[in-house]
């Protein structure tokens, strides 16, 4: 078989991931850092194994599509907009607060404004995968937290977005309002189309076909990717399509077994998504940031959870629930990699800028990760007391 083949790509991986995924159990460690590891190990910049890093990413993206999905068919509607209410200062105020602090460091580092400016902008968000993937699924789909969370997550999202579209339009400095508009604009039209056509054709066409389990399989990822590509057409991310093709199914009574029969496949995608996280990351650029990422890590696993439990508590919310929030949402997120990206190719930021958010998001989902597992309950907790499914 060619070294180079995707069968054989696949082979390394998961083969590589069941070995180390096995240690990680025996040593009670969290099971996304032996995919990281093994992307480390084996990617191009390690023992050069798998070298189609690119396509692997973007595989690993339709995990996340997939998550987003399945949040969206656990939500209610009403309960999800009583929370954003709640969450947008709470979303705003962090975000400035972490972007102020990103950006001071990197700039006490002598890093030039607009690289500043950048990393101090991949600091504004938490990580969806991160915070989802260690929640139980009981706290998810039924209480006020990851009510709470989801909705954070979602405002975060949407900031995400414009900073993505302010780097990708901007030209010495010149924003293009017109994507900007049109991104605003996409938001309500999608909301509104996904929820008409869910009413007088995908209900209609469960209702009548729901004996096929083949069929309503493949209806519901052709309608989660679907309205992804349909929101990256509107200048919106995949990621707010899918969770709009979720929500607006979320009322249908075959919205569990779909949400049952998915998450087998999502888990599939996600850990080729780490795997091509610590396979991408350029090991010979870590000596020149490894001190300004190690400081930026360690105040962001801080500062985060403080930020998020006083602003929660200021709006009205119990302390043990602020704080595990604070605590959950303590990461940087998988934006963090993508403005890195796209910063890098308009020419804003430097390879060293770029490996900084880079090591930086890493080393926040792997402490976070370790902090969230021994302390919260998590389904991947390393004792039985914490480990909730």
């Amino acid at each position: 078989m060619e070294p180079d083949s995707l069968i054989f790509s696949f082979f390394l991986i998961f083969s590589g991931a069941a070995v180390l995924a096995s240690i990680a159990l025996y040593t009670r460690q969290p099971l996304i850092i032996a995919y990281i590891l093994l992307g480390a190990m084996i990617g191009p910049y390690g023992l050069e194994l798998v070298s189609d890093i690119e396509l692997l990413e973007e595989s690993g993206h339709i995990g996340i599509i997939f998550l987003l999905f399945l949040l969206g068919l656990d939500m209610q509607p009403k309960a999800l907009f009583a929370v954003a209410k709640k969450a947008t200062l709470v979303a705003l105020l962090s975000a400035l607060i972490f972007a102020a602090i990103g950006f001071g460091i990197a700039y006490s580092f002598n890093f030039s404004l607009i690289e500043s400016l950048v990393i101090g902008a991949a600091m504004m968000f938490s990580s969806t995968i991160i915070s989802i993937k260690l929640l139980p699924t009981t706290v998810l789909h039924h209480r006020h937290t990851g009510e709470l969370i989801i909705g954070l997550l979602l405002l975060q999202d949407l900031l995400a977005i414009f900073v993505l579209i302010i780097l990708l339009s901007s030209d010495a400095g010149q924003l293009d309002i017109e994507l900007i508009a049109k991104a605003l604009i996409g938001l309500p039209v999608l909301a509104l189309a996904a929820y008409f056509a869910v009413k007088y054709l995908l209900l209609a066409l469960i209702n009548r076909f729901d004996r096929f389990q083949e069929y309503i399989f493949l209806l519901a990822i052709g309608w989660c990717l679907g309205m992804a590509e349909a929101a990256t057409a509107l200048g919106l991310s995949a990621e707010i399509g899918a969770f709009i093709a979720g929500i607006t199914l979320a009322t249908s009574p075959i919205s569990q077994y779909i949400a049952i029969n998915l998450k087998p496949l999502r888990d599939f995608f996600l850990i080729l998504f780490f795997f091509a996280l610590g396979a991408q990351f350029n090991l010979n650029l870590l000596a020149d940031i490894i001190l300004p990422a190690t400081l930026l890590a360690i105040m962001m696993t801080i500062v985060k959870p403080i930020v998020f439990r006083f602003l929660l508590q200021g709006m009205d919310e119990h302390r043990d629930l602020a704080w595990s929030v604070g605590f959950r949402l303590g990461q940087n997120s998988e934006f963090s990699l993508l403005i890195a990206y796209v910063a890098t190719s308009a020419l804003l930021i430097g390879d060293d800028a770029s490996h900084l958010i880079q090591a930086t998001a890493i080393l926040t989902f792997i402490i976070s990760t370790y902090i969230v597992i021994f302390n919260f309950p998590t389904p991947i907790a390393p004792n039985d007391k914490l480990r909730r499914d």
